[in-house]
């Protein structure tokens, strides 16, 4: 066996075990380091006015006042920020009209300059040596406003009468997307048997991670260099945008790290205006500043997620297989273009409309809007979740009209294992997996066979009773990863990664498979990332690619490792070319019992004079193991899988209580149980909330941002849940040497279309033909009310 199949055993042996979270100890303790806990000498305070208004002209700016605060030490305004020659914020991704040709993408200015165009859009910084005299200085700010006519809505802001936000999008289209053969779709749903249509809402969300975005930015005059803390997904990113983009200046000039981070789900996954603003701001004050944003601050200050409208038609022959689909979408950009937001709602969401099912035809459409509302961007899912929800509930509605089980008509267009790999008709090839094996098991595991009598009990007390499934897949995993080993001289070994954990368990995760290809316990594994001096490159963590990409890297790095190690070995212990095995961290000579202890090998590598003769790695790093292993995504993964919710609904109040939730995914090797649980379980929690409880709001008179606070804008409860205990099939993925798929956003993606095919079961039997998410109380109150006074 080669050293390297012997250290492949020995990972896929650490494989599967149900590690608790080694990075648990420090944030229980109080031992996390976040942005806000950073506390540099001579640090200062930044605040920032934001716009009350939607839409409206900047007059006048008058900051003489704020500047006699005491303890004020500057006040900027988009004048300022203009004459530094500071940048905006792109959008990068190439955006088209209905014609093909291209689309401007107006940046994104860092402070407002003549016109504002969201509520929450910043118009002055303040800088301050106390938080006090930052507030009372932006009170002080006086800003002449003139409003204009604003739109929050898609429909309104497609009018004829609305005001374009931009002269360059006129009509408020931002961009129009394509894909699929519209006439062949035509002429199938022409001839289809049956025809079923559907209208569908994907709510708008305000991703709530449980620490506000912060950021404390540096300059040091004598090395001319930044340095910025910030809580992000991604330090690589940060630093891109920031020397090309905003702050301009050279990509050597520019630390950025990124140290704890409590949360992101997409929201932190680009760059802001803060991080650039603190960074120039420290520069021209000559000390540290920090913004610590607050959590009012963030339902306007931080991008939103979701909100689509999606026109579903599908024909279906009276077997019930599905022949065609088209799906035309209108989906809100909110006042700018951020950084992926237009590839979401097209290429996101458009690539996974035929889910798991082998539909022959797709034409799907999208128009992206420009509304006076805070930008949207990814959120957990991020494109993944409107799709599967678009494409389970018309599986859904089709076995009403069509007089078939749910389960039933799935399995009758599920794509089956003999046709993989199989191209989906919207490009994405799916390399693994069996839908019908998912579903039949899930199906057991929530008792789905007695359900009827569960339903008769529940009327026996006056409840609705229903139940519904969710057959997903989603593509993810993307670009490249590189990771580095190195064994520092105080011991164990160190990788450096360029991904960034949120709250995943990558520390536990990746040492784990470090641990395990080179035999050594986990408390001997290090993990570093966040650091773009220490960490090269890095692409950090979005997509659900941590793994999928960064574990191969991982296992190339640990793969050089050993290669470089067994030529030392051999050199140490005399070997020759006896066989040599390497077995729980130590390179064993068959024929003699000689070994050495990988550790103890890489103290002894770090003295040139123990240099295997011929070795030609040159420079002072050819005495030591460390190493560096890269991999790149040339397929994406596609975890998939079926859950099941079980709800029961009081017809008096419309109070849904979730009573079951069954969840059976597929996400190909598994690293770590314990840690995939946790992934789902938190998923499917903000999926739920989607599905129930979540929705942000605009007045339509004022076009201010009514869901401004938790007072308004409703969170699930732990009391809100049933106890989730996930269950996994695992077929590995053919895309990557560790067979991993993705698995950060699948509670996500499969609960929305579960939870609301369950609400509408229970309601459809009264009438209810329809509803869209949040299913409030008020909304199925008013639905069964609405049905009561048709019948």
């Amino acid at each position: 066996m080669s050293l390297r199949e012997s250290s492949r055993r020995q990972s896929r042996c650490r494989a599967r075990r149900r590690h608790p979270r080694v990075e648990d100890r420090r944030f229980l303790t109080g031992q996390g380091r976040y942005v806000a806990d950073i506390v540099l000498p001579g640090e200062t305070v930044a605040r920032f006015l934001r716009s009350p208004h939607a839409y409206a002209d900047v007059v006048a700016i008058d900051c003489r006042s704020a500047l006699t605060v005491p303890g004020v030490l500057a006040v900027f305004t988009g004048a300022d920020v203009a004459a530094a020659g500071l940048g905006e914020i792109p959008c990068p991704i190439a955006v088209k009209a209905a014609d093909g040709s291209p689309l401007p993408r107006p940046g994104r200015p860092l402070l407002a300059g003549e016109r504002v165009r969201f509520e929450g859009e910043p118009v002055a910084m303040v800088v301050a040596t106390d938080r006090w005299a930052a507030e009372e200085a932006l009170a002080l700010i006086a800003v002449s406003y003139r409003p204009r006519p604003a739109c929050t809505d898609i429909e309104a802001a497609l009018a004829a009468e609305a005001t374009a936000l931009w002269p360059e999008a006129p009509g408020n289209v931002a961009f129009y997307w394509q894909r699929g053969d519209a006439t062949a779709v035509a002429e199938a749903l022409a001839a289809a048997p049956h025809t079923v249509r559907l209208a569908l809402v994907n709510n708008r969300l305000i991703p709530s991670p449980m620490e506000p975005r912060v950021c404390l930015g540096d300059y040091d005059t004598a090395s001319g260099r930044y340095t910025l803390y910030t809580s992000s997904q991604g330090a690589h990113a940060i630093k891109e945008a920031l020397s090309q983009s905003t702050l301009k200046v050279g990509a050597a000039d520019l630390l950025v790290i990124v140290p704890d981070v409590g949360g992101g789900f997409g929201t932190k996954a680009f760059h802001y205006p803060e991080e650039a603003l603190v960074l120039w701001a420290a520069k021209k004050v000559g000390r540290p500043v920090k913004w610590v944003g607050e959590r009012r601050e963030a339902f306007t200050a931080d991008t939103h997620g979701r909100d689509q409208r999606n026109e579903l038609t599908a024909g279906f022959d009276d077997n019930g297989r599905c022949l065609a689909l088209r799906v035309n979408t209108l989906a809100n950009m909110g006042a700018y273009l951020n950084a992926y937001a237009p590839a979401l709602p097209s290429q996101m969401t458009g690539c996974m409309l035929s889910g798991v099912y082998a539909i022959p035809a797709i034409f799907a459409s999208c128009h992206g809007v420009y509304t006076n509302t805070v930008p949207v961007d990814a959120y957990r899912g991020a494109g993944r979740p409107e799709a599967a929800y678009a494409i389970e509930r018309l599986m859904d509605a089709a076995a009403r009209q069509l007089g078939l089980p749910p389960d039933e008509i799935r399995r009758r267009n599920f794509i089956r294992p003999q046709q993989l790999p199989y191209r989906s008709a919207m490009g994405p090839i799916y390399d693994s997996g069996d839908f019908a094996a998912v579903l039949d098991r899930a199906l057991h595991e929530a008792d789905w066979q007695s359900f009827a009598a569960r339903r008769r009990e529940a009327a026996a007390q006056g409840l609705l009773r229903g139940i519904g499934l969710s057959s997903y897949i989603e593509i993810c995993g993307f670009a490249g990863e590189s990771a580095w080993l190195r064994f520092p001289a105080t011991g164990g070994v160190e990788l450096r990664i360029g991904t960034q954990s949120t709250g995943q368990g990558h520390e536990t995760a990746y040492a784990q498979l470090v641990a395990g290809y080179l035999g050594l316990p986990l408390t001997d594994v290090r993990v570093l990332q966040g650091n773009t001096d220490l960490i090269p490159t890095g692409e950090g963590t979005s997509g659900s690619r941590s793994l999928p990409v960064g574990g191969p890297a991982i296992e190339a790095a640990c793969t050089a490792v050993l290669t470089r190690a067994e030529r030392f070995a051999r050199h140490l212990l005399q070997a020759g070319d006896a066989a040599m095995t390497f077995a729980a961290g130590h390179f064993v000579v068959d024929d003699g019992g000689r070994s050495i202890a990988l550790l103890d090998l890489a103290a002894a590598a770090r003295d040139p004079a123990n240099r295997p003769p011929g070795d030609r790695d040159g420079g002072e790093a050819a005495a030591g193991l460390d190493a560096e292993g890269s991999f790149s995504l040339k397929a994406s993964t596609f975890p998939n899988g079926c859950h099941v919710a079980e709800v029961e609904i009081d017809p008096a109040t419309g109070r849904v209580t979730l009573i079951r939730y069954t969840a059976v995914d597929d996400f190909g090797t598994i690293v770590n149980p314990l840690l995939l649980a946790g992934q789902v379980q938190g998923g499917i929690a903000q999926g739920i909330g989607q599905a129930l409880f979540e929705q942000a709001v605009y007045d339509p008179a004022t076009a201010e941002l009514s869901t401004a606070s938790f007072q308004d804008y409703a969170l699930p409860h732990a009391s809100d849940l049933p106890r989730i205990e996930p269950r996994f099939a695992s077929t590995p993925c053919r895309t990557n040497p560790l067979g991993i798929k993705g698995a950060g956003e699948a509670g996500t993606i499969a609960a929305c279309p579960a939870v609301i095919n369950a609400v509408m079961d229970a309601l459809a039997p009264f009438g209810v033909s329809h509803i869209d998410m949040p299913a409030t109380p008020e909304h199925i109150w008013r639905a069964l009310r609405g049905a009561q006074t048709r019948a």
